[in-house]
């Protein structure tokens, strides 16, 4: 089987190495480990999974908007 050369980032690299599960083990073999999904996400997917979190309470909203009402900018914002 031929082989090639590719340029990684040096990050890229350091996970690689840390992937693998003894001292011999092939970056190859550590890629063909790997699981990459087949597919793009979706707007529909997106949808389809914020479509199944719960409901925020009204009680949570409200307190949200009181909070964002009653959020003022600093005076001084360089001393934040």
């Amino acid at each position: 089987m031929g082989s090639k050369n590719i340029s990684i980032s040096e990050d890229a690299y350091l996970r690689l190495q840390r992937a693998r599960r003894h001292a011999r083990e092939s970056f190859s073999e550590v890629i063909r480990r790997g699981h990459w999904d087949s597919e793009s996400p979706t707007a529909q997917a997106w949808l389809d999974a914020f479509g199944e979190l719960p409901a925020v309470a009204e009680s949570v909203l409200d307190e949200l908007e009181s909070n964002q009402r009653s959020d003022l900018p600093p005076e001084d914002k360089w001393s934040c």
